[in-house]
């Protein structure tokens, strides 16, 4: 007999509610016999809260200009948002007057081209390498059949402090190309300082020394700071054409297999060939044979409210000597915004286009005399700001030019664009070497009035960036006649030997949160805990970062020290 479908139905209904049932009371039996868990807390509402979020230096809404800012310290602190005891003497007023130096500044005064290192960001990224052009096969020298080790190829150059484990001895190292297409560009390195380093040589950006050498390939060598062996070495990253070290191979045994070689230990006087024809002279110094101690220390900081580290966007620089240059030196650092590209590049022109300007023997000999480099500095500057190209990144740029003349006297004289800072203490007198460049200073202020644009009451930003001079930025320029890369010079400070005296220049981070005389205390401080040591002037630079970070700084901090006293002494 055929079950009608009406009961079929029915059954399956039936099944279905007894089945459902069973489940609901095993979930129920399971729910009773596990601990309840509490309730998630409320969320805080503090008000604080809002104070702890890291605006952009670039505000969302441009038509929004608050009197406060996450890079600035609040107006009411000062004037000029930086700290400062107006006890402090001002380089105007302090050490040589200017004579009035008639050399030009306009670029004929450089002969040649200058090669510009233009780099957009040194970040990891997928390059288009192109074809690399295979030469003939040189036949190797023999290399042992060791296993092949490929290094850590240290591409995070920001990524967080530098390490204070002690160094007996710290090194520098200048590159200069001496042979084929890209002849006379040179690179400058400091075993120090860790944001310059690995440094890569290869035909594209973004290596820190960019060879156009078709034999060349877009990736090709690296070099950097061994620290247990206290020595350079270069190392091959798989080139097709080979890298040869004074003619010896230290490619890998498989030419062409794109492995990397050993390491090689460099020494001073060796020269270094890419392929055929593209040559590298070495030069390395001892840093004890400086005639001052230099620490450099850095740190991206952390964000309050997410815990994590920020990006790091200030790239300091180190020469001494400069390059091509004797008894010439220069001590910066680069405050990117917007991206790091910009400080990068900066850092790399700047001091190269000063070196190339420096190398007129007649130019040397005329800021020898002046004892002033105004316009060598202005001049620089000015070549660097045509040299970029960022149109949505900028920085600042506050660099310390030193040099010694006959006498062995010391001449420190500062060029800055932005909020970065450098203060000098010469026997127990602080001078301000810089000025500050924010919209909410005094000295923007005036100076945008002077040019018939005066800002309102209350407005601290312009096209929402809170700076009126700063290097790149072209977009922001193009909008608004009132921004400026033209750079504030200060006097030239003379020091001769009895002097006792120092240098510390620092990125915003640093004055956010200390004051110019608390930072130079902490260097007095620094220099009697630690003068016995070595390593004395890095300690100095980590005991002021130390500082910076238990106060909270919300921004990058980089802090370079200057000890102009360290090594000088009296006969």
């Amino acid at each position: 007999m055929a079950i009608p479908p009406l009961a079929v139905s029915g059954v399956a209904v039936a099944t279905l509610a007894v089945l459902g049932l069973a489940v609901f009371a095993c979930r129920r039996w399971r729910r009773g016999c596990t601990p309840s868990a509490p309730p998630p807390p409320a969320p805080s509402s503090s008000s604080s809260q809002d104070d702890d979020i890291n605006r952009p230096l670039i505000s969302d809404k441009l038509d929004e200009y608050s009197g406060s800012s996450n890079e600035l310290c609040s107006s009411t602190v000062d004037e000029s948002g930086i700290q400062i005891d107006r006890r402090i003497t001002s380089p105007r007023t302090h050490g040589i007057a200017e004579k009035g130096a008639t050399y030009p500044t306009e670029s004929h005064i450089i002969e040649g081209g200058i090669h510009v290192i233009d780099v957009t960001n040194s970040k990891t990224e997928d390059l288009n390498l192109g074809d690399t052009l295979k030469r003939t096969a040189v036949a190797n020298g023999p290399t042992p059949d060791v296993k092949h080790i490929r290094r850590d190829s240290g591409e995070n150059i920001h990524t967080g402090s530098i390490p204070t484990k002690d160094t007996v001895v710290g090194s520098n190292l200048a590159l200069e190309v001496i042979a084929g297409p890209s002849h006379g560009i040179n690179h400058y390195m400091q075993s120090g300082n860790k944001s310059m380093l690995p440094v890569t040589l290869g035909r594209v950006h973004p290596n820190h020394l960019v060879i156009k050498d078709s034999e060349v390939s877009g990736k090709h060598a690296q070099i950097d700071w061994n620290a247990n062996k206290l020595k350079w070495e270069i190392v091959d990253m798989g080139s097709l054409n080979g890298t040869f070290l004074n003619s010896r191979s230290v490619n890998h045994p498989n030419v062409g297999s794109r492995h990397w070689g050993e390491p090689a230990e460099l020494a001073d006087g060796d020269i270094v060939t890419l392929g055929s024809s593209s040559k590298v002279s070495v030069k390395i110094a001892l840093q004890n044979q400086q005639p001052v101690g230099v620490g450099i220390a850095s740190d991206p900081m952390i964000a309050r409210r997410t815990g994590k580290k920020l990006n790091m966007e200030d790239v300091s620089c180190c020469q001494y000597p400069l390059v091509g240059v004797e008894k010439f030196g220069l001590f910066g650092i680069f405050d990117g915004h917007g991206g790091d590209g910009a400080a990068i590049a900066a850092s790399r022109i700047l001091p190269q286009s000063i070196s190339n300007i420096l190398s007129q023997q007649e130019t040397k000999e005329r800021v020898l005399s002046y004892q002033s480099a105004s316009d060598v500095l202005r001049h620089a500057f000015a070549l660097t700001e045509a040299a970029l190209h960022h149109q949505y990144e900028g920085c600042t740029a506050t660099i310390l030019l030193i040099w010694f003349d006959q006498n062995e006297d010391c001449f420190a004289q500062c060029a800055n664009l932005g909020d970065s800072a450098c203060v000098m203490s010469v026997n127990g007198e602080t001078i301000a070497m810089t000025e500050d460049h924010r919209v909410i200073s005094t000295t923007e202020r005036t100076r945008m009035a002077n040019l018939g644009h005066p800002l309102k009451d209350g407005e601290s930003r312009i096209c929402g960036l809170n700076l009126g001079r700063m290097l790149g930025d072209k977009f922001l320029k193009e909008q608004d006649s009132r921004f400026s890369s033209e750079p504030y010079v200060s006097q030239a400070v003379r020091m001769t030997k009895a002097c006792s005296a120092f240098a510390l220049i620092a990125s915003d981070g640093l004055w956010d949160v200390i004051s110019t005389n608390k930072a130079v205390q902490l260097v007095l401080e620094g220099k009697q805990r630690y003068t016995e040591q070595k390593t004395s002037a890095e300690k100095v630079a980590h005991h002021v970062l130390s500082e910076a970070r238990k106060l909270r700084t919300k921004d990058n901090t980089s802090v370079i020290f200057v000890d102009l006293g360290a090594v000088r002494r009296d006969p």
